[in-house]
């Protein structure tokens, strides 16, 4: 599965001008670690991991995020927040990692480790040795009622990093009728219903805005910015609403 490639001048095309008024916002901090959780509605064992989400997002030093992948809709129940982008997201972890592990429940920390995302000994481990390593820069986000900004500094890299913003709604509650998890209440917390390739940024003082309609969807409410070395590497700023 590849992901159609976006050009640098067609990514940055996506920036827009605006006035806004800030949202609350927190900017990232050395000790907060961001963890992926790749989950699916078709899959039995991973309800304990989508609880777990649950459980990690109360500490305020955790971003949590889940991405529901379509890989298993053949199984019998049509993942109802899946998308392949997502399923190509976790493709391509696997493939900047080099080790193919691609499989559900799993928790991504920082662009890098990851771990069975029901496994609480794993993923704390994940998660402690993410924190341990300072991210590049301490970036910020805003959100409107009309736009979104987002400012990073200036940081001695040689390369390209990629700005995510992910459009998130807080939590979930899907009833599963068919397949694997067939009668069963499901709660997912901090789900991503968009995902944008946003800027590139290679090291200069960048401050870019979009229109709020651009990104957030109907659902969301909060929105998180992440940039990452290249496409999906170690991720080097972190901010949300």
């Amino acid at each position: 599965m590849e992901q159609p490639s976006l050009s640098r001048r067609k990514i940055l095309a996506l920036g827009t001008a605006g006035l806004f008024i800030p949202a609350a916002a927190q900017a990232s901090s050395p000790h907060i670690a961001l963890i992926e959780l790749f989950t699916s509605q078709g899959c039995s064992s991973c309800p304990p991991a989508d609880k777990l989400a649950a459980e990690l997002v109360e500490d305020p030093n955790n971003i949590v995020l889940s991405f529901n992948v379509d890989y298993w809709d053949y199984l019998g129940w049509r993942d109802t927040l899946a998308k392949p982008e997502y399923s190509q997201r976790q493709y391509d972890y696997a493939k900047a990692r080099g080790d193919g592990s691609v499989y559900t429940p799993q928790m991504v920390v920082n662009g890098g480790g990851h771990a069975v995302g029901s496994n609480k000994a794993a993923v704390a481990r994940q998660i402690n040795e993410g924190r341990s390593q300072s991210l590049l820069v301490d970036m910020s986000v805003k959100l409107s009622k009309q736009s979104i900004s987002v400012e990073i500094p200036a940081a001695a890299f040689d390369g390209d990093a990629t700005l995510w913003l992910m459009a998130v709604e807080p939590q979930v509650k899907q009833k599963i009728e068919r397949g694997e998890n067939s009668g069963r209440d499901i709660v997912y917390v901090n789900v991503v219903r968009n995902m944008v390739p946003a800027a590139m940024w290679s090291g200069e003082a960048y401050n870019g805005s979009w229109m709020r309609d651009a990104v957030m969807t109907k659902e969301t409410t909060k929105l998180v910015a992440i940039l990452q070395n290249n496409k999906v590497g170690p991720v080097l700023g972190l901010a949300q609403t």
